[in-house]
């Protein structure tokens, strides 16, 4: 079983719940199945996997090369620009009653061409399937997401030596994505995210023209893609002397991330991971001043399952990745967000970021 690729376990799947054919066109998922990367824009990408047939991946002409040298499918048939690639469904057409389908990521306008191109079918939908299967990643994945941790921690490391009085949070984003590149990585996994002083109290700030001052809280949080798997981590830094009110805050942001790793084990709820964390600002007298879930899964894509939120009572598996990133903003003053990505165990968790989670002050 361990030695099962994900499209073999997904393949494994499909035949109990009975289904004639599935359809996968989120390029994430027909890379995560095949290994097949690709931005496919405006044309049509797609993995056919039918009852009792070899598996089919369909792609764009142009890619027609990469495919055949990535993809674990050796099956793969093309379209050009000028090719209606519905046409290629054809010869399912009349044969296929229960097709799968992500109905999450298949647009109106997909399903429509889909439907007139396979006649009468019902759809069901496979991404909580596809999500099962994600969520316990392999020796492999466990790696790929290690190296691009250990790459945003260096790109943090670079890039701290151009911190000084006055410089701009636009100033900062762009040299942190310019390290991005210099040290290897694909790209960032999402906007990179530098804010200062009353900035840092917007959870989801964005970052502008602002000047970093003497006493302000400096806020990072950022992530790459390499080797099709991101990071993501948030370090909060003092630039000289800050606040005691700031330091208070920071001290408690740090004992709520602690508190939520301990809680960590395979067969623990999620919500409870959260409530670990809560319990920690709310005891603080800062209970709603934290307003977002303690953290998300990470893998192919950057926010993905499991949720973890107060209300969210599924069990951790061993082999789960997610971030734990609790935070507190008080508007006007400030805020500290300190987010770590962790690993379940058998027997509780492995921290996998190690950047410095102590205060560290800042000068020029």
């Amino acid at each position: 079983m361990t030695n099962q690729t994900p499209l073999s376990r997904l393949e494994a799947s499909l035949s109990v719940q009975g289904l004639d054919a599935t359809l996968i066109t989120d390029p994430k998922h027909i890379y995560y199945l095949t290994g097949f990367a690709s931005n496919p824009h405006e044309r049509f990408l797609g993995l056919v996997l039918a009852r009792g047939e070899e598996p089919l991946l369909i792609v764009p002409a142009l890619d027609a090369d990469a495919a055949a040298a990535a993809s674990s499918v050796s099956n793969i048939a093309t379209h050009t620009d000028t090719d209606n690639p519905y046409e290629l469904f054809e010869r399912y057409q009349g044969r296929l009653g229960r097709i799968g389908l992500e109905k999450e990521y298949v647009t109106v306008a997909r399903y429509e061409q889909l439907t007139a191109a396979l006649g009468g079918t019902q759809y069901e939908d496979v991404g909580p399937l596809l999500r099962s299967l994600r969520v316990k990643k392999t020796p492999d994945e466990i790696a790929r997401i290690r190296h691009a941790i250990h790459l945003i921690e260096e790109v943090l490391r670079q890039g701290l030596s151009h911190v000084r009085t006055g410089v701009t949070e636009i100033e900062l984003v762009a040299e942190m994505e310019y390290q991005m590149k210099k040290l290897g990585a694909d790209g960032p996994s999402f906007d990179t995210m530098v804010l200062t002083g009353p900035q840092t109290g917007l959870p989801h700030g964005t970052p502008g023209e602002r000047k970093l001052q003497h006493g302000d809280l400096l806020m990072f949080d950022m992530g790459v893609y390499a080797g099709g798997y991101a990071s993501d981590i948030t370090r909060t830094f003092a630039f000289g002397d800050i606040s005691p009110e700031l330091r208070t805050i920071y001290n408690t942001v740090l004992a709520a991330n602690e508190a939520a790793i301990r809680a960590v084990k395979p067969g623990v709820t999620c919500a409870e991971i959260d409530r670990a964390a809560r319990q920690v600002t709310e005891d603080a007298g800062y209970g709603e001043r934290f307003m977002h879930r303690v953290g998300h899964g990470l893998g192919i894509d950057v926010h993905e399952y499991p949720s973890l939120h107060g209300q969210n009572t599924d069990l951790l598996q061993e082999g789960t990745v997610f971030t734990i990133e609790p935070g507190i903003y008080v508007t006007g003053a400030g805020g500290v967000r300190i987010e770590d990505d962790v690993l379940v165990t058998e027997t509780g968790v492995e921290v996998l970021t190690s950047y410095p989670k102590e205060l560290q002050i800042l000068t020029d």
